[in-house]
């Protein structure tokens, strides 16, 4: 897995690519909270994330609780058919916002 890291009017931005997994999903965690303060403007690009296990589904969480624990903003952005039908069975999906390209997240987390 990869992780590119950018900051985008005043959000940053983690473009993820790879499986989030139980391998990897230590991984997404460590690097949210290193680069992007809580209470910030995050947003994960999941657009090459081909697919997400439980252990990702919590990071997920871990990663909303501390964004959100600042008073900050999380969006995903990308999801594809398969992790959004996983995430909506689990009730996560409404949990989260959500948008389809990395420009419609940015407008989100900027209104």
């Amino acid at each position: 897995m990869e992780i590119t890291v950018k900051t985008v009017e005043h959000v940053t931005v983690f473009e993820i690519v790879g499986d989030i997994d139980g391998k990897t999903a230590p991984q997404v965690l460590e690097n949210v909270k290193a680069e992007a303060p809580s209470g910030g403007k995050v947003l994960l690009d999941m657009s090459q994330v081909p697919y997400m296990s439980s252990a990702g589904l919590r990071v997920l969480l871990s990663i909303y609780r501390y964004v959100s624990g600042g008073h900050g903003s999380l969006v995903l952005t990308g999801l594809n058919e398969e992790i959004k039908d996983t995430m909506d069975m689990t009730g996560f999906l409404s949990q989260f916002t959500t948008c389809d390209t990395v420009a419609e997240g940015i407008q989100a987390l900027s209104d």
